[in-house]
C-alpha cells in the first residue's frame, strides 16, 4: 500500500496562518484602518502561498516521482491529469 507523504511540518505554519485570520478578524470587528487590515490579510495569502508550495513541492518529489518510476500507464496518466487539473483551477482562481 502506498502512503501519503508527511505534511507535519506544515501544521505550525497553518496554526500561525490560523491566529493571524483570527486577528484579521478582530481587526475587522474593531473597526481598524483598511489598509491595516489589507496589510494583514496581503501576510495571511503569503503565508498559505508558502504552504501551497511546500506541499506541491512535496507532491512531486513524492507522488508523482514515484508514479513516474512505476510500470503503471495508468496511474502515470492520473497523476499527469491530477497536476493538468490542479494548474488549470489554479489560473481560473
Amino acid at each position: 500500500m502506498k502512503r501519503n507523504p508527511n505534511h507535519e511540518d506544515n501544521l505550525v505554519a497553518l496554526r500561525r496562518i490560523e491566529g493571524q485570520v483570527r486577528g484579521v478578524q478582530r481587526m475587522v470587528e474593531d473597526r481598524k484602518y483598511c489598509i491595516d487590515i489589507l496589510n494583514q490579510i496581503y501576510a495571511v495569502k503569503g503565508a498559505l502561498s508558502k504552504v501551497e508550495e511546500s506541499i506541491l513541492e512535496r507532491h512531486f518529489q513524492h507522488c508523482v516521482t514515484e508514479a513516474v518510476k512505476g510500470s503503471s500507464e495508468k496511474e502515470k496518466q492520473q497523476k499527469l491529469d491530477e497536476i493538468l487539473k490542479l494548474i488549470h483551477q489554479t489560473r481560473r482562481g
